[in-house]
């Protein structure tokens, strides 16, 4: 189904889609035995054709290099898509420009402390926020699009990766985010906010609770909506097949805010053969009428 379509009573079709695209520069040995490459110049090819053929209007990345944002623009302009890019370390975005004017945007990494907690919750300085603000040319009307990256340590002690306070952590950031999207859209008349985005917590989290709490919903369509969770195991010792789970065991979040009624008509996720050994998140998107 296109996105490219226009919509009832003047508003627009368009495709919202948040990838996480596993954060590797190389190819792993574990890989090459296997006779195998995970490399940019390899997955960003999958990345690229993926796209191409689902064609959203704007992505919000996560766990992307320059060196992979690079390939990915290049291998994308080849099959033919013109996307720019907003760039923002690990979380950068791609919107087609023909369609979106940029008004405004803001990056940010999350602080490594969580005011009154130990620890650290971006040691790798990898968590951020990234948020742009469009105007859809063809109506006028104005958006506020944010991809984010959240801690991902867990807060069960019997996890191998335990953290105390990561919940909190986690929440916390959100929030960080929620409040400078709220900054905009108060500059920008009010208009609708969606946050997508990895956030290393399922539906029934602390961090989402927090998200609902300030007025966010899902990303709940009115016309088809995907029930399942799109992770399967893909990293540095190789990948397994995508076995479907339970829609609220997902970690990988469409939330919207001020959005009129009937705003998204569909909510999918996909994960085609040749996209298991490129990503262990599945890109999910949504379409909405604006």
């Amino acid at each position: 189904m296109s996105a490219k379509r226009a919509g009832r009573e003047g508003k627009m079709k368009l495709r919202l889609m948040s990838n996480n695209q596993w954060l590797c520069d190389k190819n792993y040995p574990e890989w090459e035995a296997k006779g195998m490459d995970c490399s940019p110049s390899v997955r960003e090819r999958a990345f690229a054709r993926l796209y191409h053929e689902v064609s959203p209007d704007v992505v919000g990345l996560q766990e992307v290099s320059g060196m992979m944002a690079d390939k990915l623009v290049r291998y994308l302009a080849e099959a033919g898509e013109r996307y720019a890019l907003l760039w923002g370390k690990d979380t950068p975005i791609l919107y087609r420009q023909e369609k979106f004017e940029l008004v405004n945007s803001d990056f940010a990494l999350y602080p490594e402390e969580f005011p009154g907690h130990e620890g650290s919750f971006n040691n790798a300085k990898s968590k951020s926020m990234n948020i742009a603000v469009f105007r859809v040319k063809e109506t006028g009307r104005l958006l506020v699009f944010a991809t984010t990256h959240l801690w991902w340590k867990s807060s069960n002690p019997q996890s191998k990766n335990y953290q105390p306070f990561s919940d909190e952590a986690r929440a916390y950031q959100l929030e960080l985010l929620m409040a400078r999207v709220e900054e905009f859209r108060t500059r920008y008349g009010n208009c609708p906010a969606v946050i997508v985005g990895d956030m290393n917590a399922d539906y029934r989290s602390r961090v989402i609770r927090s998200a609902l709490e300030n007025g966010y919903v899902h990303g709940a369509a009115v016309e088809y909506a995907d029930n399942e969770n799109g992770y399967h195991w893909c990293g540095r010792d190789g990948f397994v097949p995508y076995v479907p789970q339970p829609f609220e065991t997902g970690i990988d979040h469409i939330l919207i805010k001020g959005a009129p009624e009937g705003f998204v008509r569909r909510f999918d996720r996909t994960t085609p053969d040749y996209y298991l050994p490129v990503s262990d998140h599945s890109p999910v998107w949504i379409d909405v009428e604006f």
